[in-house]
């Protein structure tokens, strides 16, 4: 890893667990918001749309429905659930879309506009999901902290597991660098995280179970997000989404995995009764 970095992720990381923890909801929504359309702006480039006008118009497009959202949202927050199991039900579609996938797609009209509605489908619910879980009474800005957590503790155990150990490629043809190896890593570290979470949760040793069961489901999800990005990469021929974070690439490149995890999690929670 380059000192970049390393010194990059030494200032993001202990900024997001500050404003998860100590910002108001209010002002989570608003700086989450920015950020995931700033990840869309990148996201427009990835599907091969260059002309700033169109690219403004869908940015524009997407704000207009995280406030809408935020305006429906009601005081049982239904809207909110409803974005994040669109979320979910978008992301096992997306598996499909990674199992046949084609390189000449990235040309064609049609496929632009359904990445177009991909991103949406991606970014809005995960807007939805963390600001649900940020609001919840008495732990929700740790609940949503975790829901963070657990996906950089997924990506950090890939990594390093995949570079020591990574000798079965998972996806070869979309992310040659992914392995079997990193991808059981990564759910072990997740699993970690699920352990010392327990208690700053406010949940008992009776609730570890189920608590392990979804950060596992959300750590795979996860890297369904990442996966898809990918994808997003090849088919335009662009190494990073951006060069916003140095060291780290766009802002695309720092919330894909978060976009996948976040809505699954929510829901997750909801069914699971924690």
């Amino acid at each position: 890893m380059s000192r970049t970095r390393i010194l990059t992720g030494l200032v993001l990381a202990p900024t997001a667990v500050a404003g998860l923890l100590w910002l108001p909801t209010e002002w989570l929504a608003l700086v989450a918001a920015v950020l995931l359309l700033a990840g869309l702006w990148e996201w427009t480039r990835l599907t091969g749309l260059s002309d700033p006008m169109p690219r403004l118009g869908y940015i524009t497009a997407n704000a207009l429905m995280i406030a809408a959202l935020a305006w429906a949202a009601g005081p049982n927050l239904f809207a909110l659930k409803a974005a994040a199991l669109l979320g979910v039900a978008w992301w096992v579609l997306a598996l499909a879309w990674l199992w046949r996938f084609e390189f000449g797609q990235a040309d064609r009209g049609r496929f632009r506009i359904l990445k177009l509605l991909a991103g949406s489908l991606a970014a809005v619910p995960a807007w939805a999901a963390l600001v649900w879980l940020h609001q919840l009474p008495g732990h929700g800005p740790r609940w949503a902290l975790f829901a963070v957590m657990l996906v950089w503790a997924a990506d950090t155990g890939a990594y390093f597991v995949g570079v020591r150990m990574g000798k079965h490629k998972m996806a070869p043809r979309i992310s040659p660098n992914k392995s079997w190896e990193g991808f059981w890593g990564g759910l072990a570290g997740a699993s970690l995280i699920a352990v010392l979470a327990v208690k700053p949760l406010g949940l008992g040793w009776d609730d570890l179970p189920v608590l392990v069961f979804l950060t596992i489901v959300a750590a795979m999800m996860s890297v369904a997000g990442d996966l898809f990005e990918s994808l997003l990469k090849r088919h335009s021929g662009h190494k990073d989404s951006g060069r916003l974070i140095p060291g780290h690439g766009g802002m695309l490149d720092r919330l894909d995995s978060l976009l996948a995890a976040l809505p699954v999690f929510m829901v997750g929670k909801l069914w699971l009764g924690l």
